[in-house]
């Protein structure tokens, strides 16, 4: 038995080739006990409720740090984000990057994948090197930037 074809996630405006788009980029830290089965946990959930809200990203977990690239429908992010902040699994929840823009999905066939921190350069880099929107690329720029700064260090001290 083969699975039902997934519907379409986005439906663009008319005049655009591509949808609208919420992003939204945080980090946070991990509360004391969540470890890899906890956030393959949240992994699974994500998968269960986050194609029906029109949410894709990746999860990126590692020395007890969260971060996460969400994009899909502005109210859904805000919603998904106002749980987030109330999930007593994360501390300390930073904001990195908002955006709302006509623009291709980055994430489009990943309704949440976990990457580890040893590679979350090359996830970003590959973001970058395939995005096609300006303002995408900028953000992708910028965190790459705080990579190598040592600013999300953390990120990929596994």
């Amino acid at each position: 038995m083969s699975a039902a074809p997934r519907p379409p996630l986005d439906e663009p405006r008319a005049g655009h080739v591509e949808p609208l788009l919420y992003q939204l980029v945080y980090c946070s830290r991990a509360t004391p006990g969540v470890d890899d089965e906890a956030v393959h946990g949240i992994i699974r959930s994500a998968r269960r409720r986050n194609p029906a809200q029109g949410i894709t990203g990746l999860l990126v977990f590692g020395s007890g740090i969260f971060f996460q690239w969400l994009e899909g429908p502005r109210d859904n992010i805000q919603a998904l984000m106002a749980h987030l902040e109330a999930d007593p699994r994360h501390v300390d929840l930073v904001t990195l990057d908002t955006s709302e823009e006509v623009r291709e999905r980055l994430f489009p066939d990943w309704d949440m994948e976990l990457v580890g921190g040893a590679h979350i350069r090359e996830v970003l880099q590959d973001a970058l090197d395939n995005a096609r929107d300006a303002a995408s690329a900028t953000t992708l720029r910028g965190l790459l930037q705080r990579l190598e700064t040592g600013e999300l260090s953390r990120l990929v001290d596994l």
